[in-house]
């Protein structure tokens, strides 16, 4: 109880507030038990905190740069003038609640110097990195020869090893992303899915005993593929030795398709699923969109994905470039950069679960919209939303009567009348009434 909850008058007695339910109780202060009793277990119920915070949602929240850090890289080389637009676009990108920014820089030598200057501008946004780039020779970009599998392992792991100040704990490294548009080709087409299976399975140890050997803790097990890549590679087996995720990039036509591939992949897998790539418009697929209908099509997508509980997480292509772009050229922002920050920054509520004797309860149910969660010791909780949702807050505990309130108002609960404390409770009351 607050010190302001108590009054003492000028009389001999003492008037309780019940901030509860806003009802008063006048006690003798010669009867200096009850007054201790009551005001020692009268519920004082805990107005809820709301407040914005950046990455309630999910634990990988990117947008990618790839038209930029990638297909720009070569002529990036030794312009300054670059480091401008490179910080204006992570700056938009930080603006927007994202946890990372993607950046598809090329991991050769060369490009190190232009990877540096991107990782720069995370940093000082207070970003981590999604590394999305690749060896250039897997694809045969800038011109370079092709690479087999064993020269791209060696050449990983040696840039890894060669580069540790580009890395900090958070980062995710992806050491080959959609490989199988690369090296030996499509397993679709050319076959050897155990082949594949066991490189990617490979390749991930590489990564992994080289961020050991240079003390970073960076993951290395989000391997962006195609989705029809993921149905045949990530078996229930292949999925959990890669540590139970499928990073899937994928464009369908809508909202519906997107969260409905998402849950068939869920299943077969056996995993859990974070788009490594999704956007909207993609010319062959959704046609042309004005502002608005991107906005919407993206909004419907994500609210349907935050009603998942087995989706981890979401990287928009791209920030900058191309049909799906969030910015325009000179850095003003599309309707959908609104819509893609309501879900990076929710509203959270803080507050507290205890029941008419004012004590916390713990692992009562908290749900708001699609998210759910349980009560800490003390009865303490705390709870995304988005500003959109109308719905209830709902809390439940067993051996109590469940509630439904506006999400941050006080959360009492009442124990059911067959309860012996209520019982117990509703003698105590009777003893000051």
């Amino acid at each position: 109880m607050r010190d302001e909850d108590i009054k003492t008058s000028k009389t001999d007695k003492i008037i309780v507030i019940n901030m509860m339910n806003k009802t008063t109780k006048t006690i003798r202060t010669g009867n200096w038990w009850k007054v201790a009793l009551v005001v020692g277990m009268m519920v004082v119920g805990m107005a809820g905190k709301v407040e914005a915070v950046g990455n309630p949602w999910w634990g990988f929240q990117s947008v990618d740069t790839m038209k930029y850090s990638r297909d720009m890289a070569g002529q990036m080389q030794g312009d300054a003038t670059f480091d401008s637009l490179i910080d204006q676009q992570v700056k938009e990108i930080a603006n927007t609640g994202a946890t990372h920014v993607g950046i598809a820089t090329p991991y050769d030598a060369e490009f190190v110097p232009v990877l540096k200057r991107w990782v720069k501008a995370a940093r000082k946004y207070n970003l981590k990195v999604w590394f999305r780039g690749n060896l250039s020779g897997w694809e045969g970009w800038f011109g370079y020869g092709r690479i087999d599998k064993s020269q791209h392992m060696k050449l990983i792991d040696e840039f890894i090893r060669g580069n540790p100040d580009l890395f900090v704990e958070g980062d995710i490294f992806t050491p080959c992303p959609e490989c199988e548009n690369g090296g030996s080709g499509d397993p679709r087409v050319v076959g050897g899915v155990s082949e594949f299976r066991q490189f990617l399975i490979d390749e991930q140890k590489v990564a992994d005993e080289a961020f050991r050997s240079i003390g970073a803790n960076v993951r290395t097990n989000l391997l962006s593929m195609n989705a029809d890549i993921a149905r045949l590679i990530m078996d229930p087996e292949t999925t959990k030795t890669l540590g139970g995720i499928v990073t899937i990039d994928h464009y369908v036509g809508t909202p519906e398709k997107l969260a409905a591939d998402v849950v068939e992949i869920e299943a077969k897998s056996g995993g859990k699923v974070v788009l490594g790539e999704f956007g909207v418009p993609i010319p062959d697929i959704h046609g042309v969109m004005t502002e608005a209908e991107q906005a919407a099509w993206i909004g419907k997508s994500l609210d349907l994905l935050v009603r998942d509980p087995n989706f981890l997480g979401v990287s928009y292509w791209t920030g900058v470039g191309g049909s799906t772009q969030l910015w325009d050229s000179q850095g003003d922002p599309r309707q959908a950069v609104a819509v893609l920050t309501e879900f990076f920054t929710p509203k959270v509520i803080s507050g507290k679960v205890v029941n008419t004797a004012g004590i916390g309860i713990k692992n009562a149910q908290i749900v708001v919209g699609p998210r759910k969660t349980v009560s800490e010791s003390g009865g303490k909780f705390k709870i995304a939303y988005l500003t959109q949702d109308q719905e209830k807050m709902t809390v439940k505990a067993s051996g109590y009567e469940p509630v439904e309130s506006e999400p941050g108002e006080k959360v009492v609960l009442t124990p059911v009348a067959s309860n012996y404390w209520w019982r117990w409770w509703g003698w105590l009351r009777g003893l000051v009434s």
